[in-house]
Order: C-alpha cells, then sequence, then structure tokens
C-alpha cells in the first residue's frame, strides 16, 4: 500500500514490541534564514530526557547553534558554512545523522520555491501481498477498494487542518502528507503537525530527512498543473511555509523502519512542531489556519469504529500530487507481526504522497479526532493501513508539546 511514506515508508512494525519504548526526539534547528538551497539536520533526545533548547538563531550569513551540538556535529565531520552552501546534498553514511540528537533543521528562505514544491515526488515503496502474515496477530479480510474522492475546493474551507509535507533526501525532494494537531500546552495556538515517521526519518538504513516544511491547504483552488506552473506563491501556499524546528519519531521507527516489508509500520507516526519561514504576524499555525484536531490515544477497539476518513496529497499515478483527496471505509485489522501492535486498514486508491495524511474518526466527546496516520498500502493501491495511537504515540505528542509550554 505504500502509495504512501518516503524511502522509509515500509514501515511495518517488525520486531519485538516494547513494553516501554524509548521516543526519539529530533530537534530541528529553528528559524534561520539563508539563501540557497537546502537545509540540515537537527537535535533529539530519548523519550524521559528533558530536551535542552537547541533553537537555532539567524545571525547575519552565520548559523549559531548551542556549542555542545556544534561539537557533535564537528565530530561528524560537518561544517555548518559549507553546509549552508550546498553540503546538505552530501547524503554519504558518515553525513547522514541518524540519531536524533543530531538534527539540525534551519530554515532556508525561499527554498521551496512553487516549482520545487511541484516537482516534488512520492518516495514510497509498496508493501507486497506476501508481507502479510495472516496467522500473525489479528488480520481481517483485505476490504474492497474505495475510491478516493476529491475535496471540494477551497480546501481551507472542508478541512484546514490538512496540508502537504515537503522534505529533502537522497533520492530527491519528496512529498508526504500532515495534519494540523492541537497542542495541550498551549490550547488555541498550536504549532504542533502530525504525520507519519517515514516523513521525518528514513528508518534503520538511514537518516533524518532535510529541510522538512509544512504547507498548509497547498493548492487551495485546486489548481492543474497547466495553471500552477504560472501561479503566485499565495495560490500555492494561501497560509505560508512552516519548517519544522523540532520533530519526533519513535524509537522503534529508527531502529526497524525499513523501506519495504512493511518493518515498523505499527510505530510509524511522527509529530513535528513548526515555525513560519518569514516571522509572520505572530500569530499561531492554529490561529492561522483556523483549525487543529485533538489527537484520540484512546479509541474505541478497530471493530467498535464505524468509519474513518483519511485524507492526503496522493502523488503516485493516476494522481499528480497537486490536488487533495479523501477515502472514507470502516476500518478492518491488519497485522504484520504478531508481536506488534495491529494496525488500522481501510480500502482507499490513494498512493503514495498520501502518506503521512491524518485519519479522522468521532471521538469520545462526539467530534472528530485524530486517530491514525496513513503509513503503508500495496502496490495495487487498494487499501491504506494506519498505526493504532497508543502509549508511545502519546508520549511523542506530550513530548513536543511540553517542550513548548509557555512558549
Amino acid at each position: 500500500m505504500r502509495a504512501i511514506r518516503p524511502p522509509s515508508t515500509t514501515r511495518r512494525g517488525t520486531g519485538t514490541r516494547r513494553t516501554s519504548p524509548a521516543v526519539a526526539v529530533a530537534s530541528l534547528a529553528a528559524a534561520l534564514a539563508l539563501t540557497a538551497t537546502a537545509c540540515g539536520p537537527t537535535e533529539e533526545t530519548n523519550a524521559g530526557d528533558k530536551p535542552s533548547d537547541s533553537s537555532t538563531e539567524s545571525s547575519g550569513d552565520k548559523i549559531t547553534i548551542p556549542a555542545d551540538l556544534q561539537d557533535r556535529l564537528k565530530e561528524r565531520g560537518i561544517d555548518l558554512d559549507k553546509w549552508k552552501d550546498g553540503e546538505w546534498k552530501n547524503w554519504d553514511k558518515d553525513k547522514w545523522l541518524r540519531e536524533a540528537r543530531d538534527y539540525v533543521n534551519p530554515i532556508i528562505e525561499g527554498l521551496w520555491d512553487a516549482d520545487r514544491m511541484r516537482d516534488a515526488e512520492e518516495p514510497d515503496k509498496p508493501v507486497e501481498e506476501e508481507d502479510i502474515s495472516g496467522d500473525a496477530g489479528v488480520t481481517d479480510p483485505t476490504p474492497q477498494p474505495v475510491e478516493a474522492t476529491p475535496v471540494n475546493a477551497p480546501y481551507d474551507g472542508g478541512v484546514p487542518e490538512a496540508g502537504k509535507l515537503f522534505f529533502d533526501g537522497p533520492e530527491g525532494s519528496l512529498v508526504c502528507s500532515a495534519t494540523v494537531v492541537k497542542d495541550p500546552a498551549n490550547p488555541g495556538k498550536s504549532n504542533m503537525v502530525w504525520t507519519a515517521g517515514h516523513c521525518v526519518h528514513a528508518g534503520k538504513s538511514g537518516g533524518w530527512y532535510r529541510n522538512i516544511a509544512f504547507v498548509p491547504s497547498y493548492n487551495n483552488s485546486d489548481l492543474p498543473i497547466s495553471e500552477l506552473e504560472s501561479a503566485a506563491k499565495e495560490e500555492i501556499a494561501p497560509h505560508g511555509i512552516w519548517w519544522g524546528e523540532w520533530a519526533q519519531t519513535s524509537e522503534e521507527w529508527i531502529s526497524e523502519g525499513a523501506a519495504t516489508g512493511g518493518l515498523g509500520a505499527p510505530f510509524d507516526f511522527a509529530v513535528i512542531h513548526v515555525t513560519p519561514e518569514k516571522g509572520g504576524d505572530g500569530k499561531s499555525l492554529e490561529e492561522t489556519v483556523g483549525a487543529a484536531l485533538p489527537v484520540d490515544f484512546n479509541a474505541p477497539a478497530t471493530p467498535e469504529i464505524d468509519s474513518m476518513k483519511a485524507t492526503g496529497y496522493p502523488a503516485a499515478p493516476p494522481f499528480d500530487g497537486q490536488k487533495l483527496f479523501q477515502c472514507g471505509d470502516k476500518p478492518g485489522r491488519l497485522s504484520i507481526n504478531a508481536q506488534d501492535p495491529t494496525m488500522h486498514r481501510i480500502g482507499c486508491t490513494m498512493t503514495g504522497g498520501s502518506s503521512g495524511g491524518g485519519w479522522v474518526a468521532t471521538g469520545q466527546d462526539g467530534r472528530p479526532a485524530l486517530v491514525s496516520n496513513t503509513s503503508i498500502g500495496p502496490v495495487t493501491a487498494g487499501w491504506l493501513a494506519g498505526p493504532r495511537l497508543g502509549d508511545e504515540a502519546k508520549g511523542i505528542y506530550e513530548a513536543v508539546s511540553k517542550k513548548y509550554a509557555g512558549r
């Protein structure tokens, strides 16, 4: 089903389930206005640790970061002065930072221009049917395909919390989908975005992606590609471009996630804290788009949920990644590995690029809540699967919120 995520998307939970997993925290260094091409990584810590303030500051044309992080980067042979001039494109094993604490993501103003956003591709590789074990855990019959339906424009009128995530990897410029979620530490003023783990980190065979940026209501007016080529940036990114300044994904995804076979998928989720590329008007992301979804970490068992709706920007054929789509279906259960949590699965024809997009169901209070995100799907693009959000996901969510409490 893979129509969904980047190179590390094969996310299926593989390996032994942890009872008290370590949460990987990625600190995406914050607001840097550089000039040219792309960014670099940030820093992370394990769950339970109190992350240090590693936000990046801009000083003329120089990058200023905490001394301890500078020392770690120097140990890896990384020169930030060269990094901003193009060294970020060096994906050598020794230069591709993989540890959460090594992540730096300075803002490069103007990097994500209209052409670069339009040309970014989906990075996912699909799951093969043989990757699914029929007798491992609980797996319901394969759902019938549900045709993805286009969202009516303007997108910010119906699903203002939805958007498109852009980032760079060894394959080039890549895309996923993402959702604005509420921040318990900053009610009504959230700068938090939910997506898939494989949309921020390549898993066991790689490291943190670079130049991670979120565009809410991308192509809000549903313009065709022929018109997008000459469209103003305000039409493509009506609410601006928001760069990741801090991100977290699960330790399971970092240690087990793979591009094929579903490895790490039950733990394929991530939370990003964002900041506007150009400083903005002082409003938070939630205030800017006018919405943010609560996250339900205690949703009913899959068979008790009547319907889930997935939203995303599918980019693999027959889609082109420029338009927002949705699928709604009664979920079933999917087990990739009996030792890992069972995933949710729905019928849906969305393809790669929709990875990370939010799955919404009616919460305990009767209101819509995010209960999962697109993680994997088959080559045939007939269904999608997403992780069940439990203690691991809640720990990541609360850690990101706590990091920015009162700010």
